[in-house]
């Protein structure tokens, strides 16, 4: 940066150099001027070389450092800036990035954990199913169990009173009275018929 702003005032300072020369021809020699004719002044080629290696030399020490280091503080500024505008938009990018994954895990987790949500309910569903089944199975068949029961020992109990009517009546007729043993083989040959023919039903 120093060194590009050194060489702009020096071509600057050239050129003003040679412009001056060029018009420091002497002001009374009108037919010189006329013949077009320059006549070099030594005098104001001095002063002016004079005049600009002082400005030069004043310039380089003190308004050119303050010059180079304002732009060059500036320019490492503008570069810091890019930098950090650089490493932001990484930053940025990379959060973005992050969010994007986090993102799409967290959908792949809610669509694992409804599936297995319903594959659970699945499952349940079934065993509650079978579960219900099989107990109104069991409470059919006990129920048909306490069914036959009942009514075998409503069958048998008729048949023991029909026993005991018969035993009663067979008393009367043969006049005489049937004893506690003729009368349990009469209830037990009229169950064991009973149950043979049930049997056989």
């Amino acid at each position: 940066m120093k060194t590009t702003l050194e060489r702009l005032i020096l071509g600057s300072g050239l050129i003003s150099l040679t412009s001056a020369v060029a018009l420091a021809a002497p002001a009374g020699d009108d037919a010189a001027q006329q013949s077009g004719v320059t006549y070099f002044n030594i005098v104001t080629y001095a002063s002016t070389v004079l005049v600009f290696v002082a400005a030069y030399f004043i310039l380089a020490k003190t308004a050119w450092p303050k010059i180079t280091g304002a732009l060059d503080a500036r320019d490492d500024k503008i570069r810091s800036e890019i930098k950090a505008a650089e490493e932001a938009r990484q930053r940025a990018d990379d959060a973005l990035k992050e969010y994007q994954k986090s993102l799409a895990e967290a959908r792949a987790e809610a669509a694992r954990l409804i599936e297995e949500t319903k594959a659970e309910q699945s499952r349940l569903a079934a065993d509650l199913r079978v579960k219900a089944e099989a107990e109104v199975t069991q409470m059919r068949e006990a129920a048909l169990r306490g069914l036959e029961a009942a009514k075998n020992a409503a069958i048998v109990e008729i048949y023991s009173e029909a026993a005991m009517l018969s035993s009663q009546i067979a008393a009367k007729i043969l006049q005489r009275e049937v004893n506690a043993d003729d009368q349990r083989r009469i209830v037990e040959e009229s169950v064991a018929e009973y149950s043979r023919s049930y049997a056989n039903a």
